[in-house]
């Protein structure tokens, strides 16, 4: 029987960077305490850190009185905190989790054609039929998140041309109000994005930050 897809957490960061927790509990303990579901084993953490809740409407995080705090994409938790799919969860500003929403790693249908020849070049290709992206030949392996995958493919369409801060909010999140998406969001979201290309080639910068105006996708000359 297939197993139902569930979110999940995914170490950024930090020593561990890369190992994941799924999020199959009703609520899910973030702390020092070996106890805890998603354990973190610093002394800027606290012994019971902060929780992981699914409820009907998607996942929160809710920080349980901690001395360093709980930060979503730089922001501090207060109350609880409805996750979105590619949020960077950060505890005690340690460590850093990209929270993945459920489904997140399944097949998009996208109407756009493939962005760049397939071959083994040297830049980044994106494959849309299998939603991957290809790095020097090599496959970025986790997938992208959907909102690291709409936010690239919208970039290399762009073919050179800057991309707006409005236009990456209409892309990425475009069931959200415009003035509910911070520029930390989107500035987080880039930011991840990057990382995870530099996992493959830290040398060149693909994404290039256009003061003012947007972002910009350079890629490798074949």
């Amino acid at each position: 029987m297939t197993q139902p897809e569930v979110a999940m957490l995914i170490l950024q960061r930090a020593e561990g960077g890369g190992r994941r927790w799924p999020l199959h509990l009703e609520e899910m303990r973030v702390g020092r305490d070996p106890g805890c579901e998603i354990h973190l084993p610093e002394r800027v953490v606290s012994r019971e850190h902060a929780c992981i809740k699914r409820q009907s409407d998607g996942y929160y995080v809710y920080d349980l009185g901690s001395k360093n705090g709980t930060f979503v994409n730089g922001q501090p938790v207060s109350e609880g905190w409805r996750l979105q799919d590619g949020d960077e969860v950060q505890i005690a500003l340690r460590f850093r989790l990209a929270f993945v929403d459920a489904g997140a790693t399944a097949p998009l249908t996208m109407e756009t054609p493939a962005l760049a020849p397939q071959g083994q070049g040297q830049g980044l290709q994106i494959d849309h039929t299998r939603r991957t992206v290809l790095i020097g030949g090599k496959t970025l392996s986790p997938s992208l998140s959907v909102a690291q995958y709409r936010l690239l493919c919208r970039l290399v369409e762009s073919a050179g041309a800057v991309v707006g801060r409005d236009d990456v909010v209409r892309e990425v999140w475009p069931e959200a109000e415009s003035v509910g998406v911070t520029e930390q969001a989107i500035d987080a979201l880039v930011r991840r994005l990057r990382e995870r290309i530099a996992e493959i080639d830290p040398d060149h910068p693909y994404i290039l930050t256009v003061r003012g105006h947007g972002f910009r996708f350079e890629n490798r000359a074949n």
